[in-house]
């Protein structure tokens, strides 16, 4: 993703964090369903695989770089250990987020 060039699209939004215990735990924020639609039109421009699309996200003042999941039909936004630990958020918590798609730079 290239930071200088135009969004594609732009989502606020506010969401509960899940937490799914595998092999080892992860941390996720659901994407509220209004926007999924949307989300996989837009999956089909920035996807490098399986559906996966990368976005930039904010959480309070941290910003940070990952791909969201597709799942059961809608999407999960991942939240790495780091990114949870500067946000000081966790399973439970209610947070609002802003997330950016960019089209995508090829070479």
């Amino acid at each position: 993703m290239d930071a200088d060039s135009e969004p594609l699209a732009q989502f606020h939004f506010e969401t509960r964090i899940i937490e799914w215990r595998g092999p080892s735990p992860f941390f996720y924020a659901p994407i509220p369903d209004q926007y999924v639609e949307e989300l996989r039109r837009l999956a089909k421009i920035v996807s490098y695989g399986w559906g996966v699309a990368p976005v930039e996200a904010q959480i309070g003042a941290v910003a940070f770089k990952t791909s969201l999941f597709p799942k059961d039909g809608g999407y999960l936004l991942p939240l790495k250990d780091a990114v949870r630990r500067q946000a000081n958020v966790t399973a439970g918590d209610v947070i609002a987020v802003d997330m950016t798609f960019r089209a995508p730079t090829r070479l």
